[in-house]
């Protein structure tokens, strides 16, 4: 299976994942304070999830593991 096709589906999953949660949150389906904080839980943990995906599939702008480095020069400051 292709990498990107792997990719999108776990997406697509966890995607209909999170409307479920909203739904059930919505429409009265949790019926206790632990049920809602813990379908709150997940909801966080599957956007976070789906964050770090699309951080990873975004281009790096610079793709050595040196970092950005700006050179300010020696212009005078005033205090």
């Amino acid at each position: 299976m292709d990498d990107i096709l792997l990719i999108s589906k776990i997406q697509k999953e966890l995607n209909q994942r999170l409307q479920d949660i909203g739904d059930a949150l919505l429409t009265g389906g949790v019926d206790s304070m632990e049920k809602y904080r813990y379908l709150v839980g997940q909801g966080h943990a599957i956007q976070l999830t789906l964050q770090d995906i699309s951080n990873l599939l975004k281009p790096k702008e610079q793709k050595d593991e040196q970092g950005n480095v700006i050179d300010i020069g020696q212009g005078n400051t005033k205090n």
